[in-house]
């Protein structure tokens, strides 16, 4: 994401969106097979150039109903989302761009971070599925137990906590143990939160997952 902070520093600047108290909002380009974009806020642009599988840092927006619109990266038309997003103070969101560009939309995912920090040695972690055509999924630890269970698109799993360490994971379709996609070496950090994001097309063989870290708090929580 080249120039992508600074960007955003420009943007934050020229919204005065620091000001009082207000929500934080990340967006993801998750649409498989649409171009880069550009996000307006408020008729305002806030993010340029954002392209497949890149999630920005978290944004103040203020409290209240705000206007999200996303362009073709340095076009003002057509505008393939046009949404009004009512925020609440101090929450923290993921919007999301999905599904494939003839039926992009968005999705907005309440990130569930104040207070809910991992305890010492663990870490935090939610997988969310935005590959439009694949099934519903399983996510296990391989030879062990399924993590998250019968996840469809493009539903977000609860964030569970779990062990600091190092994982091979495995996305099975949902009750089956027929490995669509394996993570060996995932590592987990104690005193992070993470989201996991399954993205790309199934049926066009580019199925993978956007790791981010929500949050980290140095140590843990006891």
């Amino acid at each position: 994401m080249k120039g992508l902070l600074s960007l955003m520093v420009s943007a934050l600047f020229l919204l005065g969106l620091a000001l009082g108290q207000g929500a934080m909002v990340r967006v993801a380009h998750l649409s498989p097979d649409a171009p880069a974009v550009d996000i307006l806020v408020n008729g305002q642009r806030a993010i340029q150039n954002l392209a497949f599988k890149e999630v920005t840092p978290y944004l103040p927006l203020p409290a209240g109903k705000v206007r999200v619109q996303v362009v073709p990266a340095g076009q003002n038309s057509p505008v393939v989302i046009d949404a009004e997003l009512d925020l609440q103070a101090n929450v923290y969101y993921t919007v999301a761009a999905t599904g494939f560009l003839a039926n992009i939309r968005p999705q907005v995912y309440t990130d569930l971070l104040a207070g809910f920090f991992p305890r010492a040695g663990q870490a935090r972690i939610r997988v969310i599925h935005t590959s439009p055509d694949a099934p519903a999924v399983d996510v296990a630890v391989k030879g062990g137990p399924v993590l998250f269970a019968g996840l469809p698109f493009p539903r977000a799993a609860n964030y569970i906590a779990v062990d600091a360490g190092t994982y091979d994971l495995e996305v099975r379709a949902a009750g089956t143990t027929t490995v669509a996609l394996a993570l060996p070496g995932v590592k987990l950090e104690p005193g992070k939160v993470y989201t996991v994001f399954a993205v790309g097309s199934l049926q066009a063989g580019t199925l993978t997952v956007v790791p981010v870290v929500d949050a980290t708090v140095l140590g843990g929580t006891r």
